[in-house]
């Protein structure tokens, strides 16, 4: 079993878990919310469990740290929906792991009792492959979105797009890996090395 939750990725110069977002989020599951290596200038990762994310709490974060956050919501580790918001309220998202997204999001049959005897057939892999092609269309727009979200958090305009559109293409066996690929090839500072052991 992979991980299931959200991925929270924000700015804060105290740690992020400490924003007032998170204050009604009760102490005992704040002790189960790992904190990812920090990134300098105060960005820092934070892997909710699944159940501990609301939908609110992106936008709260974001006006109560004054910076861009993003989120991605993650399922048992295969496929990820990132979703970054602006201080100016501009919005993008982006699927990670598309191959695993449109097996996941391919549009059923009205007349199917069991998804199981489905997955597999001829139908259900036409009915991705159409789904896939949804999502690659979808790439582009998905990358220039996370550029212009990236630069409106001051980082430095190097990003490559063709290179970060790949990303978006890619896959990975652990999309938490995607994730902060992505962040890497968006400019983000590197996470810190941890602390050689004496």
């Amino acid at each position: 079993m992979g991980f299931s939750g959200h991925l929270v990725f924000a700015r804060s110069q105290s740690p992020l878990l400490e924003a007032p977002v998170f204050d009604s989020v009760k102490q005992a599951l704040k002790n189960t919310v790992h904190a990812w290596r920090p990134r300098s200038g105060g960005w820092q990762t934070l892997q909710f469990d699944h159940g501990l994310w609301e939908d609110g709490y992106l936008s709260a974060l974001v006006e109560s740290t004054g910076a861009p956050a993003c989120v991605a919501d993650v399922s048992d580790s295969d496929i990820a929906l990132v979703t970054g918001l602006g201080t100016d309220g501009q919005r993008w998202q982006a699927w990670l792991n598309l191959d695993a997204a449109a097996a996941l999001l391919a549009e059923e049959p009205e007349d199917l009792d069991d998804v199981s005897l489905w997955v597999g057939t001829p139908q259900f892999d036409k009915a991705v492959r159409c789904k896939r092609a949804e999502l690659e269309a979808d790439v582009p727009a998905d990358a220039e979105g996370a550029l212009v979200w990236a630069a409106a958090a001051g980082v430095r305009a190097t990003a490559d797009r063709t290179r970060l559109e790949e990303l978006l293409r890619s896959r990975e066996t652990f999309v938490e890996d995607l994730f902060g690929a992505l962040l890497d090839e968006l400019g983000f500072p590197q996470a810190t090395k941890p602390s050689p052991q004496p």
